[in-house]
């Protein structure tokens, strides 16, 4: 095959396994972090502890210090498991059907905004499974289901939803969006380390991006998934905007990005290592296939 003319697209069942792979990959590789920027979004205040409670978290280091000496090696990744059983089918999804280069932006914001109607009750799991002040009241992450829908009914279970939509629209248009724009700057790849080494570059700008972006929505979705309503109390927060408001008013603006560091930590590198592992992937399965697909 002439070398000018362009490869044939992967059939859609590799990219799909591609993104599984890729997203749980990165999954088991950083969710600690996600621990730490759970814990660092609970607290409401970085004042000092009221009396009896425990020390404030105090960034990365200390914090899963604190987690690991306190709570053992196992709490860092406690709540993994809804994840795990979500995160395949959500990255072959987001990769294999994800968006072209000039619908980046748009196609991006779609993906985000489809699949947290999915994220949302995995993800209101996994924030009660990692609260410490919540963990002895859960056996396990049915257990967390169970209550929830005895408590709440199955609508309980999203809880969150229109904050969760908006984290992910603002983090999938940030990623995806940014990723064509920032490959046109870097210089053209001259063999395929070069190429795997701009997939990384670009995935890690662009997931700096769709964090910086995304992690006020991802503090309000944390604080409001937090907790269940109770009879006749009203809810602290009650969607995306009063959360917002609310947390602005009681703690400033700089409590609507606590979690930032170990988020941006994870999702920035962890965005470059989607698209490598991605890539990697996709181009194993090319020289395996060979002609039409090289």
């Amino acid at each position: 095959m002439s070398s000018s003319v362009a490869p044939q697209p992967l059939p859609t069942y590799v990219t799909l396994v591609s993104g599984a792979v890729a997203g749980v990959f990165e999954l088991m590789c950083l969710y600690p972090l996600d621990v730490v920027k759970t814990r660092l979004q609970l607290q409401r205040s970085s004042s000092a502890p009221s009396a009896g409670g425990p020390a404030p978290y105090r960034g990365i280091l200390h914090t899963l210090g604190r987690i690991v000496r306190d709570e053992g090696t196992g709490a860092l990744y406690r709540g993994i498991g809804p994840l795990l059983l979500l995160e395949a089918p959500k990255r072959a999804i987001k990769f294999g059907c994800g968006p072209t280069a000039s619908h980046a932006l748009l196609t991006g914001c779609a993906a985000g905004a489809t699949e947290s109607l999915v994220v949302v009750p995995f993800e209101l799991v996994k924030i009660r499974l990692q609260d410490r002040a919540q963990r002895h009241l859960y056996r396990g992450p049915m257990d967390v289901v169970c209550k929830i829908v005895a408590d709440s009914g199955w609508t309980g279970l999203f809880r969150g939803l229109p904050a969760t939509m908006v984290r992910h629209i603002l983090w999938n248009g940030g990623y995806f969006g940014s990723i064509p724009t920032i490959r046109s700057y870097l210089r053209p790849p001259k063999n395929e380390r070069e190429r795997l080494q701009n997939m990384l570059l670009s995935g890690t700008i662009g997931g700096f991006i769709g964090t910086v972006l995304n992690t006020p929505a991802d503090v309000v979705k944390t604080r409001i998934q937090s907790v269940s309503p109770v009879p006749g109390q009203p809810l602290k927060y009650r969607g995306f905007v009063q959360g917002c408001a609310r947390i602005l008013r009681e703690e400033g603006p700089g409590a609507l990005y606590k979690g930032f560091v170990p988020k941006v930590v994870r999702l920035a590198p962890g965005g470059g290592l989607l698209l490598m592992v991605v890539e990697t992937v996709n181009g194993q399965v090319r020289q395996m296939l060979g002609p039409p697909y090289i």
